[in-house]
């Protein structure tokens, strides 16, 4: 039971590690991961008695 603990927290960190990496090289290979920059306007109704 033990050796199934340390192996979910390997696989866990491996994981963790993976996801950084991705973050770091994934623009290289074309992922995007920059917010959208468009402008939104909205109206706004007030109601004023």
């Amino acid at each position: 039971m033990g050796r199934l603990f340390k192996y979910l927290i390997y696989l866990v960190v491996l994981a963790a590690v993976g996801l950084v990496a991705y973050t770091y090289v994934g623009p290289w290979f074309g992922a995007d991961f920059s917010a959208p920059s468009t402008e939104v306007r909205k109206p706004v109704v007030l109601n004023a008695d």
